[in-house]
């Protein structure tokens, strides 16, 4: 399995970024794919997770209304639309994939199978 994200890069505090996760190497019909995102000197933390058949989705506190998380089943690809950055949404960005997680959205690292490589959003204030 393969999650390639990109679409990171330097915004301005009010602006937006979209990033991509291209996934690959088996079907993720039953998956739950999500967004975790980790600042320098801090823990990974959970950002937003759609289910890849029906589409439910399900976000962090900190970015509800602002970040979207959609996926296209043609491309293999999830997005995370992000809107009015803030300066504390700089991080880096991980896609990650649960196996089988049908309706239930995990939250946790340690509860996602597969994790793609990161990507850097910067934003400026």
């Amino acid at each position: 399995v393969q999650l390639q994200a990109s679409g990171g890069g330097l915004e301005q505090a009010g602006g937006s970024l979209r990033l991509s996760c291209v996934a690959s190497g088996r079907t993720f019909s039953n998956d739950v794919m999500g967004w975790f995102r980790q600042a320098p000197g801090e823990e990974r933390e959970f950002v937003a997770a759609v289910s890849w058949r029906g589409g439910s989705t399900t976000y962090a506190d900190s970015v509800k209304g602002r970040f979207t998380i959609s996926r296209d089943t043609a491309k293999n690809t999830m997005y995370l639309q992000m809107n009015s950055l803030k300066p504390e949404d700089m991080a880096v960005y991980y896609c990650a994939d649960k196996r089988f997680g049908g309706l239930y959205f995990p939250t946790r690292e340690y509860e996602y199978d597969y994790w793609g490589q990161g990507t850097l959003v910067t934003v400026s204030s």
